[in-house]
């Protein structure tokens, strides 16, 4: 399998605002940059800009110590710290989406450190069931449709919007593809590799990460078949930051392999495609509707949908023999949901590991000898 396109992504997903800088550079196009989780770069795309949702960075918090509370998240208080620091300074606009309290608090925070900075906050309903959801949704993007034609100059029409759309669509086909290919053992994709596939897909043109994604592909598919070595996980958690690099390998080198994920820079985030046939703004207000119905989350609030079932479904169709639970620290919404998750797989009796992580990082070796105990015990029940 050729490395070039994986070499690229991992490059993409190591330092996105330098990929950021260069494309402005090179095209003359304004960034955009956006928090998780539920922005439509489409309509950033469509504006002729380039849409990038923001990545935690890896630095120490420093600057941003004095701005927000200690006991908010990793990611909002890097968030708050890149900001403080000048790292978005190259960014033309930043958008805010509600999903938690803490992320009020970030926006507010940036807000104030960036204040010649165009920053928009939108408010996205939260209670999917309800008559006027996909009315309130549309409304959302309209504004936000708005604000981007003020930091461009110009409207933004029906057509290149559709173009847009088109655009997304071809990218998260193209990156479910490599998922399915990874769950049925034709893929020999890495965890890390596999992140940095869908990261670096958040920060990139689009188009450019496409056409490196149909190389991959065309790899993948001349390769020999072999079937995953390991115990078969899944990964769950961790809405707005992607674990780090290092916690994956140490999963993966205790004897696991990952075969499925829910995580945002996952499954999550490429998971629902958006309708070519309608018109686009009620195309995005169903898309933000029907991503909630593909892969809950404990932030929306939906009668017909639950989060433990979709997991229960998930682990059954990838044959995953075990579920990894990744928290990051303070995150509400997990922490909130948590015991629901616990209940149905003890209920259920299916195996799972609650790993909390946080910005700073977790002793590594610790979490080896956690996840190697899991794994033996995943292995004695087989066997029992």
């Amino acid at each position: 399998m050729t490395t070039i396109p994986l070499d690229r992504f991992a490059q993409v997903a190591a330092a996105p605002l330098a990929y950021g800088a260069a494309h402005k550079k090179r095209t003359g196009q304004k960034v955009v940059g956006s928090f998780p989780m539920n922005f439509p770069g489409e309509l950033a795309h469509a504006a002729g800009t380039l849409p990038m949702v923001l990545q935690e960075h890896d630095e120490p918090i420093t600057a941003g110590h004095g701005l927000l509370y200690p006991f908010y998240c990793g990611f909002t208080r890097s968030m708050v710290d890149q900001a403080a620091k000048g790292h978005f300074d190259g960014i033309d606009a930043i958008l805010f989406g509600d999903h938690c309290v803490q992320l009020l608090g970030a926006a507010d925070a940036v807000r104030m450190k960036l204040p010649g900075k165009q920053v928009g906050f939108y408010q996205l309903i939260s209670s999917m069931c309800d008559p006027w959801t996909h009315g309130r949704a549309r409304e959302s993007f309209l504004a936000l449709k708005g604000e981007l034609e003020t930091l461009v100059g110009h409207a933004v029409g029906d057509a290149p919007l559709s173009n847009s759309i088109r655009i997304f669509n071809r990218n998260r086909r193209l990156v479910r593809e490599l998922y399915e290919l990874r769950r049925t053992g034709r893929a020999g994709v890495s965890a890390r590799q596999m992140q940095a596939v869908v990261k670096s897909s958040m920060v990139m043109d689009r188009e450019e990460h496409s056409d490196l994604m149909e190389q991959l592909l065309a790899a993948v598919r001349r390769d020999v078949p072999t079937a995953p070595q390991g115990v078969r996980l899944h990964l769950s958690g961790h809405f707005c930051q992607a674990p780090k690099p290092e916690l994956l390998d140490a999963i993966e080198s205790c004897g696991a392999t990952v075969v499925g994920d829910d995580l945002f820079h996952g499954w999550r985030y490429i998971s629902t495609d958006v309708r070519e046939d309608v018109d686009p703004l009620d195309a995005l207000a169903e898309w933000y509707m029907a991503r909630n119905t593909g892969v809950p989350c404990p932030t929306r609030v939906q009668n017909n949908v639950d989060w433990d079932g979709f997991l229960l479904n998930a682990m059954e169709h990838e044959k995953a023999q075990g579920m990894v639970v990744l928290m990051a620290k303070f995150c509400e919404p997990h922490m909130y949901y948590y015991p629901e998750i616990k209940r149905a797989f003890e209920r259920n009796g299916i195996p799972h590991l609650l790993i909390e992580t946080e910005h700073e990082g977790i002793p590594i070796e610790g979490l080896r000898t956690r996840v190697e105990t899991f794994l033996e015990i995943i292995r004695y029940r087989e066997l029992a």
